[in-house]
């Protein structure tokens, strides 16, 4: 499980106060004329309005701030086949409230593990992927204040590593969905309609997988 950025359909020019007023029209208004010096922007004062459902986000520190949508996905890990996926707002809990709700959907009663990134290494998280009787096999984040919530009796099991080596292949997801979905910047708006075609997107990957996959397990004639 993983989450990525989904750049909007809304330019940063259309990031205004929440409170503006309409003022006087502005002389082109297909592209206005803004100035943003010196001014602070923040999801809690700002607003696209293009979009209103994108939020500014940015994907580490130092990386550039785009009106965005978080596109999170579950991918089983012996055929690398999206399991679920969902859109939510860009905020910085998505990933995990996001994948909470798609490992609810996990069918089944016999316990499985959940692999992830260090951003999923949280008290909270970890707690209710037990709750959901899953083994968390997420990274361990050592910088954060109190220590990792993962200890020994997780990452002494050869299926941590392997959950750890595994993760990494949902990159490969993204990336399809990205450049051959054409997804890197969405062209609609709205978190519904940036889901549907998000899931959309993620059926016709699998449907390429599925075709590579039997075509790698038929025998040379």
């Amino acid at each position: 499980m993983d989450g990525t950025l989904l750049e909007a359909w809304a330019s940063l020019k259309s990031f205004q106060r929440k409170d503006k007023k309409d003022g006087s029209p502005p002389e082109d208004p297909g592209n206005p004329s803004v100035d943003f010096h010196g001014e602070k922007r923040c999801n809690q004062t700002h607003e696209s309005k293009s979009d209103p459902e994108a939020q500014l986000a940015r994907k580490g520190a130092g990386k550039e701030a785009k009106l965005s949508y978080s596109g999170n996905l579950l991918v089983e890990n012996r055929n690398g086949l999206i399991v679920s996926s969902r859109v939510w707002e860009a905020t910085g809990m998505a990933e995990r409230y996001a994948a909470l709700e798609m490992l609810e959907e996990v069918p089944g009663m016999g316990r499985v593990t959940v692999g992830g990134d260090k951003g999923f290494d949280t008290a909270d998280f970890v707690r209710e992927c037990r709750n959901l009787h899953m083994t968390p096999h997420v990274a361990q984040n050592l910088g954060r204040r109190g220590g990792s919530t993962i200890d020994s009796r997780a990452t002494r099991h050869t299926g941590y590593a392997i959950s750890q080596k595994k993760r990494k292949s949902i990159e490969e997801c993204f990336g399809w969905l990205k450049t051959i979905a054409l997804l890197r910047k969405v062209r609609h708006r709205g978190t519904l309609k940036v889901d549907w075609i998000f899931t959309f997107a993620c059926a016709a990957y699998n449907l390429v997988r599925m075709r590579n996959l039997m075509a790698a397990t038929v025998p040379a004639q």
